[in-house]
């Protein structure tokens, strides 16, 4: 069993993700430094707990500049359900005074008129912006040619043998914007996500009643095999 990285079988497991959970519906997007600071809330933390954030946030402060005014401690408080509060707190401050220094205001469109490259890099010159943070913001608010790459991306792309087990987050993001066809990144980021969610977990991952085992090593080699799972992933993959 080796990589596959072909375009062709790209393409079909996209055509598969798409028979098994649909398309996926697009978030509202319109204020993208909203967005942006989403992003950042979400990090390492479930989507319910995101949204407790998110809501807090934007319930407890009138706009942009009393946030990034804020005692860091108040708004830390405030933004508690997020996880890591202090440490996304300084996060968020520092996103807005950048946007703010760069842009005169409160707004993210100036990187439209960037080179896709240049604009995500800016985003990740913020302290605390990686690349899965700057590639959702560009992804979905500016329809760049990037796939942003959590872990449930990460997952799926290991065990489908897109990528090498081996491969850092930052190395996985590289070979998926290679191998992805830019008008299939943003579903299959979606649609990977679902599946991550539903089927291909971290834990005892379970898609024996999906098309999409016919791409997972994991389900060919111990769920439907006879590889041990401490054995798992074979060299070939690593």
């Amino acid at each position: 069993m080796e990589l596959d990285q072909s375009e062709k079988r790209v393409r079909e497991i996209y055509q598969d993700l798409i028979d098994v959970y649909g398309k996926q519906d697009d978030v509202d997007d319109s204020d993208g430094l909203r967005q942006l600071l989403i992003t950042i809330l979400s990090q390492n933390v479930a989507d319910e707990n995101t949204s407790r954030a998110a809501e807090n946030l934007f319930n407890e402060f009138e706009d942009y500049r009393e946030i990034e005014d804020a005692d860091t401690g108040n708004l830390a408080d405030v933004i508690n359900p997020a996880g890591l509060p202090e440490t996304k707190a300084s996060r968020i401050q520092r996103t807005l005074k950048a946007v703010r220094e760069e842009s005169g205001d409160y707004s993210v469109e100036f990187l439209s008129e960037m080179p896709e490259g240049e604009a995500q890099n800016w985003l990740e010159d913020i302290k605390g912006i990686g690349p899965k943070t700057a590639s959702i913001l560009m992804n979905f608010h500016f329809d760049a040619d990037v796939i942003p790459v959590d872990t449930h991306v990460e997952r799926i792309s290991k065990r489908f043998r897109l990528v090498p087990f081996s491969a850092s987050n930052q190395k996985t993001h590289d070979i998926m914007n290679k191998v992805v066809p830019r008008e299939l990144k943003h579903q299959m980021h979606m649609l990977m996500i679902q599946h991550g969610k539903t089927h291909c977990t971290a834990r005892n991952p379970d898609c024996g009643e999906t098309k999409l085992r016919k791409h997972c090593s994991h389900y060919q080699l111990v769920q439907d095999g006879d590889m041990d799972e401490e054995k798992y992933p074979p060299e070939d993959l690593r």
